[in-house]
């Protein structure tokens, strides 16, 4: 009786451990060996240097100073910043903040800063970020933080990078 128990017993953790255990696997992160490699990328970030947010103030812009965010997510390799160049809503480049190129080292990061007076982005400002690696790294993650404090009115918000243009390494 006791081996027909201890049977059943096993049988019954046996069946839970196999219905379990893959679904909480399924919430863990994916292992390095599934992450993509990249040698290089072109990312277009968006950004708001201004929106309209309140009725009251109808046509006039409420602007934002906004911070691209640039984290080399990559524990053993730097990237190279090749480009950071800001647009306007027409296309047209405002600013390149480059000079020459810059390396972000593993796991660091950067940031460039449009001020709230700055309005000639517009609503559809954008960055295009280029960077590439020596060896292939785990994407970066580039965002852009936007924040505004008018009167006791304040709005904060982010947009991540997309690319458009890269090289990735299976």
């Amino acid at each position: 009786m006791t081996k027909l128990l201890f049977s059943r017993h096993m049988h019954c953790k046996m069946v839970l451990f196999t219905m379990v255990f893959p679904l909480l696997l399924s919430g863990l992160p994916a292992r390095a060996e599934g992450i993509n490699r990249w040698l290089n990328q072109t990312v277009y970030v968006p950004l708001y240097s201004n929106i309209y947010a309140d009725e009251r103030y109808r046509n006039r812009p409420f602007n934002l100073t906004a911070t691209l965010s640039i984290r080399n997510t990559d524990p053993a390799n730097g990237l190279t910043l090749k480009r950071v160049d800001y647009y306007d809503s027409h296309g047209k480049l405002l600013k390149n903040y480059l000079e020459k190129p810059i390396t972000i080292g593993p796991l660091a990061s950067t940031r460039y800063i449009v001020q709230e007076s700055e309005s000639q982005g517009g609503s559809g400002a954008k960055f295009i970020v280029g960077w590439s690696a020596q060896q292939p790294v785990s994407e970066p993650i580039i965002e852009s933080i936007m924040i505004g404090t008018k009167l006791q009115q304040g709005i904060s918000f982010l947009s991540r990078g997309k690319v458009i243009k890269g090289e990735s390494v299976p």
